[in-house]
């Protein structure tokens, strides 16, 4: 099961990394490449990584956290970071949402490195960077391939709870409902195996899950 849960993991991030809704082509002021802090912040992809190892090496389960909390902010409003604003007088949080509230994690592991790279580098280095580096990190760790993400992203000043709310595929969503919903990202069938298999398993009890594999969804044959 350890293995399974490594190899599903390993997978969803690769797909994660490469799919349409982490590298949205522009931001503000040019594209996304891979050495976009070489000059501001040269040390910004080590910081990252050196606290990234240390969380999954503490607990394992993080490597599958990181790349939840990244899907779900991805899945919104584009991988903006908007997930990590909490409430104020103009804001509702996302963390509030059904699929958010008491289940999303690893919010202390970027915070952590946020405040590294804050020393290292004052207001260069945004969270939505930190948030893709991660899941790519993560990915080596679990003894999967690396690859280079283009950086460059910029992070969102509002958040959308009813976008969370609606967006974000829910684990007793049909299987067409969440082929619906990964098509509007422009994700394929590939893309939903790879990514709800890897995030589920490697973050969610069987409860989440089991009425799709056991037919308990009504329509007569299992997902």
């Amino acid at each position: 099961m350890a293995q399974l849960i490594s190899v599903v993991l390993v997978l969803g991030l690769v797909f994660l990394a490469f799919s349409p809704i982490c590298f949205c082509g522009k931001t503000t002021g040019g594209y996304l490449y891979p050495q976009f802090y070489d000059r501001s912040c040269p040390k910004a992809r080590e910081i990252v990584h050196s606290i990234v190892a240390k969380a999954v090496a503490k607990e394992a389960r993080m490597a599958a956290s990181l790349l939840r909390l990244h899907f779900h902010d991805c899945f919104v409003k584009g991988c903006d970071a908007s997930v990590l604003l909490d409430s104020t007088g103009s804001i509702v949080s996302e963390k509030g949402s059904n699929p958010n509230r008491n289940s999303l994690r690893g919010f202390e592991v970027i915070d952590e490195i946020k405040s590294a790279l804050e020393k290292e580098c004052p207001q260069t280095v945004s969270c939505a960077d930190i948030m893709a580096l991660s899941a790519r990190d993560s990915t080596v760790l679990t003894g999967g391939p690396s690859w280079e993400v283009p950086l460059g992203r910029r992070d969102s000043r509002g958040a959308s709870l009813s976008g969370s709310n609606n967006n974000i595929p829910a684990p007793n969503n049909t299987f067409q409902t969440i082929l619906t919903k990964f098509k509007l990202k422009g994700l394929n069938v590939v893309d939903l195996v790879a990514l709800s298999g890897s995030h589920t398993i490697g973050n969610a009890r069987c409860t989440s899950f089991r009425q799709r594999l056991y037919n308990q969804s009504g329509n007569g044959k299992p997902d």
